[in-house]
């Protein structure tokens, strides 16, 4: 009788296990480390949805310390690879406002910039299949302005030299926008409109590859316009100008 009764004790025991799991599981009960862990494993799998709630739950739940602050550059970067550019944005100038002296305060700068690079495509991997013509610009524009800031800020860091190349990137990509609107309205005969896009990428994309065709729509157009003069002295300056790399 005695083996029954305690038989069936063990497995009450075990049932109530299962269905009643252990305390230390649940999210309620997380330290602020334990959130962070847990947090950065969604993370480290690529389940963002999940590592965004954790890193939320712990700035909820301990809205102070070093845990909280470092979740917060955690969830703009979690919102970024989520394909959620404003929410990364966002997040990352939340984080430049309350820690404007953090030692990682540069990388929210430099992950506003990236946001800024892959938005209005649609994902990341949209961005390397589109042609500039397909991408609305204004974030080009601003992505390109985050990384200047970086570099003016920060010079020295880590993620200077990367943001220089996109830099290098941007401006060519913008230039190459501009090229191809004036090429448009010169092939509508629209000459003045041509001529300032020539001399709006003349005074903004030096050192761009689309220098010398500015200057060729330039000339073109000052001569439709009866600017004689002017369109022989913009094809004396293309023939100082090295070929385009």
């Amino acid at each position: 009788m005695l083996r029954t009764i305690i038989g069936l004790w063990l497995i009450l025991g075990i049932s109530a296990c299962s269905l009643f799991p252990s305390t230390a599981d649940d999210p309620k009960n997380w330290d602020a480390e334990r959130y962070y862990q847990e947090a950065r494993a969604a993370l480290k799998s690529e389940d963002f949805q999940t590592a965004i709630e954790y890193f939320e739950g712990l700035q909820t739940r301990y809205p102070f310390g070093t845990y909280a602050q470092q979740a917060l550059l955690e969830i703009a970067y979690a919102y970024f690879r989520f394909d959620e550019p404003q929410l990364a944005i966002s997040t990352a100038n939340r984080f430049i406002k309350l820690h404007p002296r953090h030692e990682h305060v540069d990388y929210a700068y430099y992950l506003k910039g990236l946001a800024n690079f892959y938005a209005g495509v649609g994902s990341i991997d949209d961005w390397f299949k589109q042609e500039v013509s397909d991408r609305d610009i204004e974030p080009y524009k601003q992505s390109f302005k985050d990384f200047r800031e970086l570099i003016d800020k920060f010079p020295q860091s880590r993620y200077a030299e990367d943001a220089r190349q996109r830099m290098i990137h941007l401006r060519n990509q913008l230039a190459r926008n501009e090229y191809n609107t004036a090429l448009f309205y010169q092939e509508r005969k629209a000459y003045a409109a041509s001529a300032n896009r020539a001399k709006y990428i003349l005074e903004h994309f030096q050192g761009s590859p689309y220098i010398n065709g500015a200057l060729d729509i330039l000339a073109e157009s000052y001569k439709a316009l009866g600017l004689d003069g002017a369109s022989q002295d913009t094809l004396k300056v293309k023939s100082l100008n090295p070929p385009p790399k």
